[in-house]
């Protein structure tokens, strides 16, 4: 018995340990089936969502739905240290190396000296009989210590990436609309020299999209993590900027095509490879997102601000294949994260969040959005 005790708390520390490593050390996506981190976002997101779905009210949904990123990570965490504590515990049971002043030997008095020694409270009432004992407690408090060094340095570097993420998406909000769209991205770029505008908004956007991947492959917990605006997330933006990629590549001649085609290609390879990342496999969406009498309205948009367009047939037919490349694929993180996809024209002609306050609100823009927040759930 006390053997495998000492087996079993080994196997736990180990475990811990290689997750720990491949979630905060590791820089690159891991494919193994089982780990406990995915494990624990798959089986704490949905009963998170389920309990908001059915008891919070639409309007406060989207805010309870942004506590889950940090609380998760902080749950994460704590799960880890009580996972280490336990296993050295076992291993102290199993192996009763100590002389405890009371005289106990029980579990509960060996789980008491590991979480004090992982703490590195060092309170002093446990002897340790051995030399093993003695190298034990010295590996656990100095595991404890590095496990306190790198939450410190986890943190900040997740606050930064997710600031970097946000910048890119809070800028958009002037140049596309809020939700940001594909029509009004390119109506708002018509006017004289907006198509070098565009074609740099585009380059930012590939860059953005490089390193959104590898910041959300080296840490997924940031996707998890939603914007400040209700109508803004960072799977809308990626989407209407893939949106306005493929319109362009489409039939929208004299634009940046070659810049409209790199950044179509790495927005693509961020949401195929998040996809996998949370098993999210891709499907079609139930209602297409652009009928022929939404792409009709699209073309007569840009007409009326100076585009010039392919055939309709050629254009229709060269944007159905683009689509197909990527709308299973945020479909289904949309419906895995709760965040709605943004339309390609504008549902309402409300104010962007730059000309929004508390004292002046969006009015029917936000009703749109809380009614397509529900309509998601």
């Amino acid at each position: 018995m006390a053997i495998m005790a000492m087996l079993i708390g080994a196997v736990l520390v180990l475990l811990v340990l290689w997750e720990g490593f491949e979630t905060i050390i590791l820089p690159r996506r891991v494919t193994r089936r089982f780990r406990i981190t995915r494990v624990f976002y798959r089986s704490s997101w949905r009963p998170w969502t389920w309990l908001i779905h059915n008891f919070v009210p639409v309007r406060r949904r989207e805010t309870w739905l942004s506590y889950f990123g940090p609380l998760s990570l902080l749950l994460l965490l704590s799960i880890w240290a009580a996972v280490l504590i336990t296993g050295f515990a076992l291993i102290h049971w199993g192996g009763s190396w100590f002389l405890y002043r009371n005289g106990g030997t029980d579990l509960i008095n060996d789980l008491y000296l590991s979480g004090t020694t992982f703490f590195t409270l060092g309170i002093g009432d446990v002897v340790p009989k051995t030399s093993l004992g003695r190298l034990l407690v010295v590996i656990e408090s100095g595991m404890g210590f590095a496990f306190l060094a790198l939450v410190i340095s986890y943190l900040p570097a997740l606050n930064q990436s997710f600031a970097r993420r946000e910048v890119s998406i809070s800028l958009l909000d002037a140049r596309a609309g809020s939700p940001p769209t594909a029509s009004e991205m390119l109506r708002r770029h018509s006017h004289h020299g907006g198509a070098e505008s565009l074609r740099e908004l585009l380059h930012e956007w590939e860059r953005w999209s490089a390193e959104f991947l590898e910041g959300h492959l080296s840490y997924p917990v940031l996707a998890y993590f939603r914007s400040q605006h209700d109508n803004q997330s960072w799977l809308a933006a990626l989407t209407s900027i893939l949106d306005t990629c493929a319109l362009i590549m489409a039939g929208v001649e004299g634009t940046c095509n070659r810049q409209a085609e790199l950044t179509f290609a790495m927005s693509r390879h961020a949401v195929v490879d998040l996809a996998l990342v949370f098993r999210t496999q891709p499907r079609q969406l139930p209602a297409d997102r652009l009928p022929p009498a939404k792409l009709d309205e699209i073309c007569d948009i840009l007409r009326r601000n100076g585009q010039k367009l392919k055939e309709r047939d050629v254009l229709e037919q060269n944007l159905s294949e683009l689509r197909l490349m990527y709308e299973p694929y945020v479909h289904a993180l949309s419906r895995h994260f709760k965040v709605g996809l943004p339309p390609w024209v504008s549902r309402e002609k409300g104010l962007d969040n730059w000309q929004a306050s508390f004292w002046k609100p969006p009015g029917k823009h936000q009703k749109a959005s809380e009614q397509s927040e529900e309509r998601h759930f």
